[in-house]
C-alpha cells in the first residue's frame, strides 16, 4: 500500500511539471558550405524552423527538444569553357537538438542559457557532375561520378542563451545558439566543404 501511494505520488508531480509545445524558427548566421576554389556558388536557405516542446522542471530548469529544417544547394565550375567540370547539388537537412535549459529567477523576462546535444542529417541528397571539352559547336566528353558525403548525419554539441519573454498565454524565447559538429559532411576534393561550426539566430513561440 505504501508502495502504491508513492507511485501515485510521483505520477501527480509528474503530471503537474509544465509541458509547452510551439513553433522555431530562425536565420542560420553561418553558411553550410565553404567555397574554397573554382567559380562557386552556393546558396543557405536563409531560415529554419520546425516544432519544439519542453517540460518545465523545478528550480528554473527546463528540457527542450526540436526539430529544424532548412534547404541548400551548391554550383560549382572548374576550369575554362571550354574545358570546364560542373558540380551541381542539393539536399533538406534535419536538426534535432535536446538541450538542458536554466532560467535565471524573474517575473516575465527571464534570461536563459542551455547546453545540450544534438543530431544532424542529411535528406534527399543531389549531386551531379558534367565534364566535356568543347570544339565549335559542340561539347563532348566523359562525366565522372558525382561528389558523395562522406557522411549522412553527424552528431554534435549545443551551447546557446536567450531571453524567455511570457506574454499572456504565450512564452517568446529569442536566442542565439551554436553547434560544433563533430565531423563534415563535405569535403568535394578541396572544391567545397562543409563546415563544423555553426551558429543561428533562433525565436520559439510556445503555449
Amino acid at each position: 500500500m505504501k508502495a502504491l501511494s508513492i507511485l501515485v505520488l510521483m505520477g501527480g508531480a509528474a503530471l503537474a511539471q509544465p509541458f509547452s509545445a510551439g513553433l522555431k524558427a530562425g536565420l542560420p548566421l553561418t553558411d553550410f558550405l565553404n567555397e574554397v576554389q573554382g567559380s562557386s556558388t552556393t546558396n543557405t536557405n536563409h531560415y529554419l524552423f520546425g516544432p519544439e516542446v519542453e517540460v518545465r522542471l523545478p528550480f528554473g530548469l527546463g528540457i527542450e527538444f526540436d526539430a529544424l529544417y532548412r534547404h541548400f544547394s551548391y554550383t560549382n565550375v572548374i576550369g575554362s569553357a571550354e574545358n570546364a567540370v560542373t558540380s551541381i547539388g542539393s539536399s533538406g537537412n534535419w536538426e534535432f537538438p535536446l538541450v538542458v535549459k536554466y532560467r535565471f529567477p524573474s517575473k516575465i523576462v527571464r534570461p536563459y542559457l542551455e547546453a545540450g546535444v544534438a543530431w544532424d542529417t542529411l535528406q534527399g541528397l543531389k549531386n551531379t557532375v558534367t565534364s566535356g571539352i568543347c570544339t565549335i559547336g559542340a561539347c563532348t566528353g566523359p562525366a565522372p561520378a558525382p561528389p558523395a558525403a562522406t557522411s549522412q548525419s553527424t552528431l554534435g554539441v549545443v551551447l546557446g542563451g536567450g531571453l524567455d519573454i511570457h506574454a499572456f498565454v504565450i512564452h517568446i524565447t529569442p536566442e542565439l545558439r551554436f553547434t560544433r559538429w563533430a565531423q563534415q559532411y563535405f569535403n568535394l576534393s578541396g572544391v567545397l566543404n562543409s563546415g563544423k561550426n555553426q551558429a543561428e539566430f533562433l525565436v520559439g513561440f510556445t503555449f
